[in-house]
């Protein structure tokens, strides 16, 4: 028998080491080489860009007057210290009172132009690292399901989260001035870009590479355990999306428990005053030490119900495209 007969019969060998050489993801056996493997990862990348971009849009626009709040009250100071509000609905009714219905909307512009990509981003990295990281059944172990929301939620931070929260917290500062000085979006962008330069675009950019990355983690882990105990090991059954929203609230409830003060730090280095802070450490000390430890859970309550909301109707929209896009996009 010549040398290209047994390579022939190697070739043909199921489970031979020739086999678990030419394929780089072993635990996939459909994936028999690297370009298969890369098309069939890098096609739920697109899908998961495509799907994310658009649930990001729509769940924006639901849960944005939530948002307004909470940044109003987390930039609020300290009782006798220039303090304007005295909690959510007063909040709400000054507002409201002194600009309308729409008052709620401030600075949804900003977020509109951020949203979409910030979703595109989250969902493709995750698609992507999924794809790497997942066993033969598309299952994530808790450990590898922590990493891909990680790199998740870190891709989201540098690239888009925060040079947009920068913007859309100096927007919404600027509104609480006698005297706004942005006169809409490009006009805030341009000012703000050439009065704080780079720098002030990615300021906060360590606690919201935590936020977001330790948000995501907890997340997509929260969801992916979830279904997984919800199909029982039957990767074929279907998750009805009243039960995914349910899922994605509690995902997100536990996301805000375990983030609150990096969100308030976060907020504070990227408001016009972040100058008076020297770093994210100094911003923490000074909160603890000029407002007491409950100033790192301000704004909580109306965060909890704007996370809750945005991550239940995210993934309930999420997973009714994903599903439509597996069904006519191969």
């Amino acid at each position: 028998m010549d040398i290209s007969s047994l390579m022939c019969k190697s070739l043909q060998w199921p489970g031979s080491i020739s086999t678990f050489y030419n394929n780089p993801f072993p635990r996939r056996p459909w994936l028999t080489d690297t370009g298969a493997a890369a098309a069939a990862i890098g096609s739920n990348g697109v899908k998961g860009i495509v799907a994310g971009g658009i649930t990001g849009g729509i769940e924006i626009c639901i849960t944005y007057p939530t948002e307004y709040v909470k940044t109003q009250l987390q930039l609020d100071g300290k009782a006798g210290a220039g303090k304007e509000y005295t909690g959510i609905w007063d909040c709400v009714k000054k507002t409201v009172k002194g600009h309308g219905i729409f008052g709620l909307y401030r600075g949804l512009s900003v977020l509109i132009y951020g949203s979409i990509p910030k979703s595109a981003v989250r969902f493709g990295s995750f698609e992507v690292v999924k794809g790497v990281l997942a066993d033969s059944d598309g299952k994530l172990t808790t450990q590898r399901s922590l990493l891909a929301g990680l790199c998740a939620g870190t891709s989201e931070a540098i690239l888009v989260v925060t040079p947009m929260e920068a913007i859309k917290v100096k927007f919404i500062n600027d509104q609480r001035s006698v005297n706004p000085k942005y006169r809409g979006f490009l006009n805030g962008v341009s000012m703000i870009t050439k009065e704080y330069g780079f720098r002030g675009i990615y300021q906060g950019l360590t606690p919201t590479i935590l936020k977001q990355g330790s948000n995501q983690a907890i997340r997509f882990c929260i969801m992916e355990t979830l279904k997984d105990w919800y199909r029982g090991g039957d990767s074929n059954v279907q998750i009805p999306k009243y039960v995914i929203g349910t899922f994605g609230a509690v995902a997100g409830a536990a996301s805000v428990f375990g983030n609150t003060p990096i969100d308030v730090v976060k907020t504070r280095m990227q408001g016009l005053e972040a100058s008076k802070y020297k770093n994210s450490l100094d911003c923490m000390l000074q909160i603890w030490k000029n407002e007491g430890p409950t100033a790192f859970y301000k704004g909580t309550v109306p965060r909890l119900s704007r996370v809750c909301l945005d991550v239940a109707i995210t993934f309930m929209i999420y997973d009714s495209f994903m599903d439509i896009f597996n069904r006519i996009w191969s």
